[in-house]
């Protein structure tokens, strides 16, 4: 079965947009997976179908009907493993690991807010997830939605040439990516670093590896904090693992 993304959105004709080109493209015209928008405005109600209406409380803006929502959810009838997320400023942080969850499972279910959002009865009664791509505010969550998708189909197997190309890359273990060179050798007077022409195979992971971690400290300390307090806690387990192996005599 493919990977199925379902999108509740007022604006269904933005899908699959770019995700239609390129790998994510071929990828959808071949099945692996597909996009189904679903237009939330015949969930409105009386004769303009209107989904929104006037916050209580007061302030400006209109908010996205719980009941509109929970009628389109109903709609589409995705299976209950399949996480249903919306798309908010509000959201916690869109992390790789989330991505790798969502496109390990059977599909996603997106909803994309407007206005200024959703009324929060339904994504508490609803069990919904609050995603954020970013610390900053888009006109709706459609793009924010692309970004999501974009990220979980080029991990569904096949989508890339290698499945390496999704192993060796920024966020997969903690750290950002090395950087990387190719021909000429030499360009404008800079020359590619000596290791990458060595051959040495084992030099060559090592001077990545540095890289990486150097340049995870210098652009990201919150991820370099992080990934030192998980290597403190792995080598603590290893040597715990190993005196308990001694201890034992085996």
């Amino acid at each position: 079965m493919s990977w199925q993304a379902t999108v509740l959105t007022l604006f269904p004709e933005m899908f699959p947009g770019p995700l239609g080109l390129s790998l994510a493209g071929r990828a959808l015209n071949e099945g692996t997976w597909s996009c189904a928008p679903h237009d939330l405005r015949p969930h409105g109600l009386g004769r303009h179908r209107a989904v929104d209406d006037t916050p209580f409380g007061g302030g400006a803006g209109m908010v996205i009907r719980a009941d509109v929502v929970d009628a389109a959810l109903s709609a589409v009838q995705a299976p209950a493993d399949v996480p249903r997320v919306f798309m908010t400023p509000r959201g916690r942080p869109l992390r790789q690991r989330d991505v790798s969850r969502y496109a390990e499972g059977p599909g996603v279910v997106l909803l994309c807010g407007r206005f200024e959002g959703v009324d929060e009865r339904v994504l508490q009664a609803r069990n919904i997830e609050q995603v954020s791509i970013g610390d900053y505010v888009l006109s709706g969550g459609e793009t924010a939605a692309l970004v999501l998708l974009d990220a979980c189909v080029r991990l569904l197997p096949g989508v890339m040439g290698s499945d390496e190309s999704g192993v060796e890359e920024s966020f997969s273990d903690g750290l950002l990516e090395y950087p990387h060179y190719t021909r000429p050798a030499v360009w404008d007077g800079h020359d590619v670093p000596e290791v990458l022409l060595s051959g040495n195979h084992g030099a060559i992971a090592a001077w990545r590896q540095k890289q990486a971690e150097e340049i995870t400290r210098e652009r990201r300390p919150d991820l370099w904090s992080a990934w030192l307090a998980r290597r403190e806690e792995n080598e603590a387990t290893a040597a715990g693992l190993s005196g308990q192996t001694r201890h034992t005599g085996v």
